[in-house]
C-alpha cells in the first residue's frame, strides 16, 4: 500500500464535527484527509436535533434543502402528567422572521453521518474508515501523524490536525490536555420505539420523581410506516446496577408517566450524563472541535450542534491560512472563541439538567408545578418564543469578546451573527454561499468603504 502524500490538513473523527469540518475544507478549496478508527458511520440514533444556525452554516455548503428534507420539523411540545396535558407549545415557525428555517429539525444521527460521508465523497473526500491514531509528533513545520489499520502502522505528515474524535479523544490525550468536569447522578435510558403519538411532537414527562422524553426520531418508511420516536428517560435506582436491564423492564413506567402506548424498541441503551470541557481547544497545529473538547447533559439538542459550530468555525480559518489568504496568527482566534461558548454552554446545561432530574423535594415542585406555569407564560407571551429561539437555535451566539471583534454598525456589533434581512426583503444571505470575504452595504453605499473593499479583494453586495 502506497504511502499518501503529505496532506494540508489530518481530521481525526468522521462524526458530524468532522464530517462539517472536511466538507467546508473542501467546498473552500482545501482538499483534508479524514480518518475514523470505526468500521462505518454510527448504527444509532443519537443525536437528534438539528438546529436553526447549523441548517445556515448547512445553507451555505450547499446541503441544506436536502438536510430539510431528509428531517423531521418538530411540530409542538406537550408537558405530559399521564394522560393528562399541563401545557403545551408549538414549535411550528417559532423563529419566524429570525432566520430562514425557523424550526427544531429532527434528523439521527446515523441518517445525518451518512449523508455527509456521501456529499463529501461528491466532492472527492472519502473518509478512511478503521484508521486509528496512536501518536503524533509536531515541529515548526507540520504534524507527523501514527496511523493504526489492520495493514499496520503508518506514518502521516499533515501541517494542521484537528482532532474530532469524540470525548475519548486519542488527540486530546496525545496532546495531554486536561479535560475537567464530572458526571451527574442518576442513570439515564434511551430507547427508539414505535407509539401511538403524533410523530412530529415532542412530549414531556415531569413527574414528581421522574423524568420521561418523547421526540420524533425517523420518518415513515415501508419498513416503519408508522416512523419511529426516541424515549428518554431515568432509571429508577433499584435497577442502575442490573446487568441484564432492558426496555421491557421500564415499558410501563414509560407508558404510564407519558400516557402512552409504546410498540416494539427498535434500540436500547443506557447512559451517564458527563460535563467536562478541554483546558484547551489548540497546540499548536492540533485543534479540538466537538465532543473532543467539550460535553455536556443532552438538554436543548445543543451538543452535535455545538461541534458543527466548531467545525465551521475552524474551517475558514485554516482555509484561508493553507491558500495564503491569511496569516497563520488568524488561528489564534479558535480557541478563544469557541472555549468561552463551550464554558458558558456547560456550565448552563448542568444547572439547568441538574433539577430536573434531581430527587429532592424542591427539584419535584419545579418539575410538577414551576415548569408547567412557565411554559404556559412563554407560549402565551409576546417576545418570549423568540427569546427561546435565539438561544436554542445558536442565532444568539456572539464573539464580541473575541479577539477579531471590533466596531458597530446601528445594533450590529463585530463578532454577531449576520442578522437575516430575508423576511420580507432582500435574501442578504444568498451572497454567504460563496464562502468567501464580503462587504455587505445595507442603505446607500459610500465609496469610501466600497473603494477599500475593492482594495483588499472583498466581493460587495448592495
Amino acid at each position: 500500500m502506497p504511502e499518501p502524500s503529505p496532506s494540508d490538513v489530518l481530521i481525526v473523527g468522521a462524526g458530524p464535527t468532522g464530517l462539517s469540518l472536511a466538507l467546508s475544507l473542501a467546498r473552500q478549496g482545501v482538499r483534508p484527509r479524514i480518518i475514523d478508527e470505526n468500521g462505518g458511520p454510527v448504527d444509532e440514533s443519537r443525536a437528534l436535533g438539528v438546529q436553526a444556525r447549523t441548517l445556515e452554516f448547512y445553507r451555505a455548503l450547499g446541503i441544506a434543502d436536502e438536510t430539510v428534507a431528509r428531517g423531521i420539523p418538530a411540530r409542538e411540545i406537550h408537558l405530559m402528567d399521564g394522560d393528562d396535558e399541563r401545557a403545551s407549545l408549538s414549535l411550528r415557525d417559532m423563529g419566524e422572521g429570525l432566520s430562514p428555517y425557523p424550526m427544531l429539525l429532527i434528523f439521527p444521527q446515523d441518517d445525518h453521518e451518512r449523508f455527509l460521508v456521501e456529499t463529501l465523497a461528491e466532492a472527492g473526500v472519502e473518509v478512511e474508515w478503521g484508521t486509528r491514531l496512536v501518536g503524533m509528533e509536531q515541529d515548526a513545520d507540520g504534524v507527523t501523524a501514527t496511523l493504526q489499520t489492520e495493514q499496520g502502522e503508518t506514518e502521516a505528515r499533515c501541517a494542521w490536525l484537528a482532532g474530532c474524535d469524540g470525548g475519548r479523544s486519542a488527540v486530546r490525550e496525545s496532546l495531554g490536555v486536561a479535560f475537567s468536569g464530572g458526571t451527574n447522578e442518576g442513570l439515564f435510558y434511551v430507547a427508539d420505539v414505535t407509539t401511538d403519538r403524533p410523530s412530529e411532537d415532542l412530549f414531556a414527562a415531569l413527574a414528581e420523581h421522574t423524568l420521561s422524553l418523547l421526540f420524533p426520531a425517523r420518518k415513515p418508511s415501508r419498513e416503519e410506516p408508522r416512523g419511529a420516536q426516541r424515549i428518554l428517560g431515568i432509571v429508577p435506582q433499584e435497577m442502575e446496577n442490573r446487568d441484564d436491564l432492558a426496555f421491557e423492564d421500564l415499558r410501563t413506567l414509560a407508558e404510564q408517566t407519558l400516557g402512552v402506548r409504546v410498540g416494539d424498541a427498535h434500540w436500547f441503551s443506557t447512559y451517564r450524563v458527563s460535563h467536562r470541557v478541554a483546558e484547551r481547544f489548540r497546540v499548536g497545529r492540533a485543534f479540538l472541535a466537538g465532543d473532543a473538547g467539550h460535553i455536556h447533559s443532552p438538554l436543548g439538542g445543543q451538543g452535535m450542534n455545538t461541534g458543527i459550530g466548531d467545525a465551521v468555525n475552524l474551517a475558514w480559518k485554516l482555509a484561508d491560512v493553507v491558500r495564503g489568504r491569511a496569516a497563520p496568527s488568524i488561528l489564534d482566534s479558535y480557541e478563544p472563541e469557541r472555549i468561552a461558548f463551550a464554558q458558558t454552554l456547560v456550565a448552563t446545561t448542568d444547572r439547568a439538567f441538574g433539577p430536573l432530574v434531581s430527587e429532592s423535594k424542591w427539584a419535584g415542585i419545579l418539575r410538577t408545578v414551576i415548569a408547567p406555569n412557565v411554559l404556559r407564560v412563554v407560549s402565551h407571551a409576546p417576545h418570549l418564543p423568540d427569546l427561546l429561539f435565539r438561544t436554542i437555535s445558536q442565532i444568539k451566539i456572539t464573539y464580541r469578546e473575541g479577539p477579531l471583534a471590533a466596531g458597530r454598525a446601528g445594533g450590529v456589533h463585530g463578532g454577531d451573527r449576520l442578522p437575516w434581512t430575508g423576511h420580507g426583503g432582500p435574501d442578504n444571505f444568498a451572497p454567504l454561499a460563496s464562502l468567501d470575504w464580503q462587504l455587505h452595504v445595507y442603505g446607500e453605499p459610500r465609496e469610501g468603504p466600497l473603494a477599500a473593499g475593492r482594495a483588499g479583494g472583498v466581493h460587495g453586495g448592495d
